[in-house]
């Protein structure tokens, strides 16, 4: 086979190699979204089971990512996690260190589902997984619970790359029956400031962020 026959051989499979490409190249992008962001959360109380003693987690600010990937036109599945360093009010219990500077960990999965618009596109989230409740002080030990989330607010895009992220959120964290947290070891053994029969932590959050594209 001469140089040319190679030449006119070769032609249709490096057009079947750059058609793909071609077509990837004209999408446009959304596939993924990433988008950090920084709010405010507030709420938060544990309750004793015979009321004698509370935690009230003071609010604060908080940080987090959102993982996005494109499953339609209107749905994404969505990855989120959130952290918050605040610190709890122990009420009816002196512990060395009240108050107890805590940070809560929330790693969720879930899904968004997206409404009509082109520059602005209104939102519901929900996402399920869990919180980890991990004291500052090394004194107390920390515990893990399952946990879910449900947001709704509006994504704005001024361009097909970048676009920032306004939510309210709402997060429950299913404390499990006779859970007994900020424990720590003493002369005469572990005293734990609460022993919860069976809760629900709910807390609120508001928070803006930049939505990154590709």
């Amino acid at each position: 086979m001469n140089q040319a026959s190679r030449r006119r051989h070769g032609l249709p499979a490096v057009l079947m190699l750059c058609a793909p490409l071609a077509a990837l190249a004209q999408q446009s992008p959304g596939a993924f979204e990433l988008t950090p962001y920084a709010g405010y959360r507030f709420g938060g109380t544990f309750e004793d089971q015979d009321g004698s003693t509370s935690a009230e987690l003071d609010d604060g600010g908080d940080f987090g990512v959102i993982l996005n990937i494109r499953e339609s036109a209107n749905t994404q599945w969505e990855v989120i996690y959130s952290r918050q360093d605040t610190s709890a009010d122990l009420a009816g219990l002196a512990l060395p260190d009240s108050p107890v500077g805590v940070e809560l960990h929330y790693f969720q999965a879930g899904g968004t589902y997206l409404g009509e618009g082109e520059r602005a596109r209104p939102y519901l989230a929900a996402t399920i997984g869990g919180t980890h409740i991990s004291p500052a002080s090394t004194t107390y030990d920390s515990d893990t619970f399952w946990s879910f989330s449900i947001g709704g607010g509006l994504q704005l895009r001024p361009s097909d790359r970048i676009g920032i992220r306004l939510e309210a959120r709402a997060w429950g964290t299913l404390i499990d029956s006779d859970t007994s947290l900020f424990c720590a070891s003493g002369p005469e053994g572990a005293l734990c400031a609460i022993t919860i029969d069976g809760s629900m932590l709910w807390q609120m959050q508001a928070f803006a962020g930049v939505v990154f594209r590709f």
